[in-house]
């Protein structure tokens, strides 16, 4: 399976320079999976030994609590004036669906440990029962924020642009008859309204279904109350258009199930009523070591998920205790697990106001991604590859690129076969069509990841389409996600030679992403990285291991250890006192031996400039150790999915780019790779132009603190904060890189930014 290194630490009250070197033993990737779960009985080797005591050593910071700031940046984006009013909401939206995302994955697996008796330290010494309380305090205050934001800011801002959003009690008449003939003609035919009683009970709410809650009382039995449970139906609009004259109104849809409600329970006298949500434990407990067929047992989970444990119940502030009580009592929630919204329940909703209002004026400005321009001596894409490699960075440049490529391969009839990874796909992939038609006359081999979180049912039913068109279809690794993006073709060139042309990415082959996440493509012929995605491939289908994958890095087998050398290497360059200085530019860190690499490399001299969106466990600014480290998380338009690790390397910079962050899962539970930037230009196009215009950013960019705090740079840890820049001297990375790409901006215009050490007004100390 390859070696998987790891170092443990010796004691030394905080300074990590000095360590051992511990050889690992090898695992299977059955044997490597159940000892990542717990599942295994290998309890005493060197990577168990080492991941128990370095949580004692390591100044981290808690996984959760800093996925909870991230969104916190997301909610802030909303806050934002020099951000469009609907993408305001926008962003509003996103946070709330990223908070779901959080309480069905992060949440319900913590709660799920801790009912199996559990109670474990993470990697920053904070025990899981501890975990829980800083998620119980956190959340509450985020959801009682987004609601500030929302009812006290977007809402009346809206309003004053004309866009209403509208309760029954602020309709006029017009729209009071709208909503009675809208209640008989497309609601009621989809409502079925049920009263708990020993004959009914409790209907089985579905994952993050918004409902109607009612306390019922019969007009011949006053003296007994019930309960009353209305869906509300996934088939409508969650906010409906209503007619106006001058305005752009919406009312939700959850209020007409309301107001409806008295004519559905003819015979009882409303009491009270409330809109809930409940959001379940919607991790995917698969046993693939023992599945017959993991496709049909992902199925069977994908059924399983909309009925886990409830992790969270929304309801209405103003609902009555009787019904909190009830629904609790029925979903068995602690109270800490209920929220009290003071506003519509499912804040998501808003993505509706978004997509159903047409104001260019209130939305970012349309782009158009810059097309790929093949030199004058190129007939085709292919013949462009075979004199150079062709670097993309989405969505400044048009993903078109990528998807003729793969189109073209299957129209081709030079082209022999096709090989390709899907992990997310957008749900009218151009890209899977093209596979199936190419299977009639091509070898066609995909590898579906069955087990892309929330993209399983698509992925399950692509799957079966392309088995059914003749395509080879694997599902990967036992115990391993299928994460690398690749696609590789063979193609028998007019020269009579077979070359091998090969795609490498750092995002998912889905066209609807491609245009709202920041990635970077590599199209190439070079034999040596071609060869390395073909022996990727034949890990992936035969599990066939070869002793090394040429100049690509490939996880779980190598990329953990080479990623840790390579750090190793610019620390050594450091105390020979020659340039060494690392950037690296991800969606997460958290694997604490990168980070006590990065600690050890910081003490040695070198220079460390991370650029992390999300998760981050590394305190940097700390005095002695990782006061040469500097985090920052760009948040803004679009979403910074890019993943690039640069080098300097004494002098002969290296660059790779790839699918995998610095996470334990990334490095020891998926099938990952990065690749080598052979070409010097594309090296310096990435670090001149990409990686520079980050450096330079001073709107989007906030920079973490040692203590866990994210500050834009002209705040002061402090609380004294300057102005924020405007003007000329206010620099976006992304709207820069879309100015260059449009040709309005040159890489003169990027504000240059002086090397430094880390700075004590910025970064902060301990």
């Amino acid at each position: 399976m390859g070696s998987f290194c790891n170092r443990q630490q010796q004691s030394a009250g905080v300074d990590f320079a000095a360590a051992t070197r511990k050889k690992t033993q090898q695992y299977t990737p059955h044997e490597h999976a159940a000892v990542r779960s717990g599942r295994s009985t290998l309890t005493t080797g060197p990577a168990n030994m080492v991941r128990q005591k370095s949580s004692d050593r390591a100044p981290l910071l808690n996984r959760e609590g800093s996925w909870l700031k991230f969104n916190w940046r997301v909610l802030e984006e909303a806050d934002d004036l020099r951000n469009p009013l609907l993408e305001r909401v926008k962003f509003l939206a996103i946070s709330a669906s990223n908070l779901d995302e959080f309480f069905e994955v992060r949440v319900g697996g913590l709660l799920q440990q801790l009912e199996d008796g559990h109670n474990s330290t993470t990697d920053d010494g904070m025990t899981m029962a501890e975990e829980r309380e800083l998620i119980k305090q956190a959340t509450h205050e985020f959801v009682e924020e987004q609601y500030s934001c929302w009812n006290d800011r977007l809402r009346p801002q809206l309003a004053e642009q004309g866009i209403r959003v509208l309760g029954i009690d602020e309709l006029d008449d017009t729209a009071r008859a709208f909503v009675d003939d809208y209640c008989e003609r497309e609601l009621d035919p989809l409502l079925t309204p049920v009263t708990v009683d020993p004959a009914h009970p409790f209907p089985r709410v579905i994952n993050k279904a918004l409902c109607v809650a009612l306390l019922l009382r019969r007009r011949r039995r006053s003296s007994l109350t019930y309960t009353g449970v209305v869906t509300v139906p996934r088939a409508l609009p969650r906010l409906v258009r209503l007619p106006s004259e001058g305005t752009v109104d919406f009312i939700f849809l959850a209020d007409l199930v309301v107001h409806h409600a008295v004519r559905m329970y003819k015979g009882y006298d409303i009491v009270s009523s409330a809109a809930f949500r409940v959001t379940r434990n919607s991790n995917l407990y698969l046993q693939e070591e023992e599945s017959r067929n993991l496709l049909e047992s992902v199925r069977a989970e994908l059924h399983n998920r909309r009925k886990g444990d409830a992790v969270r119940m929304e309801i209405e502030a103003g609902a009555d205790p009787e019904i909190i009580e009830r629904l609790g009592t029925v979903f068995e929630i602690d109270p800490w697990q209920i929220f009290p919204v003071n506003g519509p329940v499912n804040l998501s909703r808003l993505f509706n106001i978004y997509d159903g209002v047409e104001r260019p004026d209130l939305k970012f400005r349309v782009y158009v991604p810059r097309e790929l321009r093949l030199t004058a001596k190129s007939h085709d894409l292919f013949e462009e590859l075979r004199r150079h490699d062709v670097l993309l960075h989405h969505p400044y440049d048009s993903y078109d690129t990528v998807m003729s490529f793969i189109q073209s391969a299957a129209e081709d009839e030079r082209v022999l076969s096709i090989k390709q990874t899907l992990y997310r796909t957008s749900e009218h992939s151009l890209i899977v069509p093209a596979l199936m038609a190419a299977a009639a006359h091509k070898e066609v081999t995909a590898v579906v990841e069955l087990k892309a979180r929330f993209d399983e049912a698509s992925n399950i039913r692509w799957a079966r389409d392309l088995e059914d068109a003749g395509v080879q279809v694997f599902h990967g690794l036992v115990g391993l996600k299928t994460h690398c993006k690749l696609c590789l073709l063979a193609r028998r060139d007019p020269d009579g030679v077979t070359r091998q042309y090969a795609h490498l990415g750092t995002g998912n082959y889905n066209a609807t992403t491609a245009r709202i996440y920041t990635d970077l493509s590599l199209l190439t012929a070079d034999p040596e990285i071609t060869g390395g995605v073909h022996d990727v491939f034949s890990f992936l289908t035969a599990y066939a291991e070869n002793p090394s994958y040429g100049p690509l890095l490939v996880a779980p087998l190598d990329l953990a250890e080479k990623c840790i050398g390579l750090i190793e290497r610019e620390a050594e360059h450091a105390r020979e006192g020659r340039p060494a200085r690392i950037v690296a530019k991800m969606n997460a860190l958290l694997d604490v031996n990168i980070i006590q690499t990065l600690y050890r490399a910081s003490q040695a001299g070198v220079d460390i400039e991370l650029i992390v969106r999300g998760m981050c466990a590394l305190r940097p600014g700390i005095r002695g150790i990782s006061d040469r480290i500097r985090v920052r998380s760009i948040v803004g338009r679009f979403l910074e999915h890019s993943r690039i690790f640069c080098f300097e390397n004494g002098g002969e910079p290296d660059v790779y780019l790839g699918s995998a962050d610095w996470m334990n899962r990334n490095l020891h539970e998926r099938v990952e790779v990065l690749f080598p930037l052979k070409n010097p230009l594309l090296r310096d196009r990435v670090r001149h132009e990409i990686l520079a215009a980050y450096f330079a950013d001073n709107v989007k960019a906030r920079f973490l603190q040692s203590d866990g705090r994210y500050l834009r740079p002209w705040q002061s840890l402090r609380g004294r904060s300057k102005k924020p820049p405007r003007g000329p001297a206010a620099f976006s990375s992304q709207d820069f890189l879309m100015g260059l790409a449009e040709g309005t901006k040159t890489i003169e215009e990027i504000p240059s930014v002086a090397p430094r050490r880390a700075s004590r007004a910025l970064i902060g100390k301990e």
